[in-house]
């Protein structure tokens, strides 16, 4: 006797992720991330930034990683939460929009500043909404539904809110809302559809999100400090200058560093090479001070790594 078992897709791959976990010995970590869409390349380069060596992740629902024990799981962004809270995940990467709106229960392990974005309402450029009073009894188009209830609850705001799936901006040229609630990074496709950003609704990033199983596991530790690592680099610049020892105490002052600077003798008599690390948001302000402090010769480099 033969049975034929119907299951949906999403159901089909937590059955064949769960099985092969049962079967993995090794009982390696599972990380999963976006297949496809705007966080996937961000989270991509992160991982192999962290040294991990891993191919096929364009073709595969499921890459081993060959220097540490890690496995990549490759999924729409959506059941990503759902998969780390289950356990059929261990960690996972997802933008904190995505977290809120599935309402799972997981741990926020650290931000990763990509995929930055802020879920908006908007509406059209011709309409007489003009304050958020205003959208009480209006109909609001949105993928988004959970979130939105929250807001517009803690707002005393009572609208129609109806959900749908896809491009939503399309909703009040259709005539099926009054405004729309999603995700905005540019701005450009609300100009594009005649729309206008009216209020915002939360901000959101790329986060890595663990399960409370998971959440003190030594490989997880271990991989949570090449993340941050790579995450402190990226945020830093690698300075070299040169500077009279009369001036050195105030180019000094301007230069912490990650502990203090590195001051090494030059040939010249009475001046010094000053190492240090200085704040990308700080770039410019700093340089000028140290210029005007009287720092020479300054060189500035991207730096690939800080471990601390």
């Amino acid at each position: 006797m033969i049975y034929v078992v119907f299951c949906t897709s999403k159901l089909f791959l937590k059955n064949l992720f769960l099985v092969h976990s049962i079967f993995n010995t090794l009982k390696t970590l599972k990380i999963a991330i976006q297949k496809s869409g705007r966080l996937n390349e961000k989270s991509v380069e992160i991982l192999k930034n962290c040294g991990l060596t891993f191919e096929n992740y364009k073709s595969s629902l499921i890459s081993s990683v060959t220097n540490f024990p890690l496995e990549i799981l490759f999924l729409r962004d959506d059941d990503i939460p759902e998969y780390v809270q289950d356990g059929i995940a261990d960690l996972g990467i997802v933008g904190e929009n995505v977290i809120t709106e599935t309402k799972a229960k997981v741990t926020h392990l650290q931000k990763l500043g990509f995929g930055k974005c802020t879920l908006k309402i908007a509406v059209q450029n011709s309409s007489s909404i003009e304050k958020l009073e205003d959208l009480n009894g209006k109909a609001i188009a949105t993928s988004y539904p959970v979130i939105l209830e929250n807001f517009l609850q803690s707002k005393g705001i009572k609208s129609d809110i109806r959900t749908i799936s896809g491009s939503v901006e399309i909703g009040p040229g259709l005539g099926l809302s009054d405004a729309i609630c999603d995700i905005v990074s540019t701005g450009g496709t609300l100009k594009s559809n005649g729309l206008k950003p009216f209020a915002d609704v939360m901000s959101s990033e790329a986060v890595l999100i663990g399960n409370e199983a998971i959440a003190d596991h030594p490989e997880v530790a271990e991989l949570l400090q090449r993340i941050r690592s790579v995450l402190s680099a990226k945020s830093n610049k690698y300075v070299v200058l040169n500077v009279s020892k009369d001036n050195l105490q105030k180019v000094v002052n301007l230069l912490p560093g990650v502990k203090s600077p590195t001051v090494v003798p030059l040939f010249e008599p009475n001046w010094v090479a000053v190492h240090s690390v200085i704040a990308e948001a700080d770039f410019w302000d700093k340089i000028n001070s140290l210029k005007a402090a009287g720092a020479e010769g300054i060189l500035v480099m991207p730096i690939e790594k800080i471990i601390t």
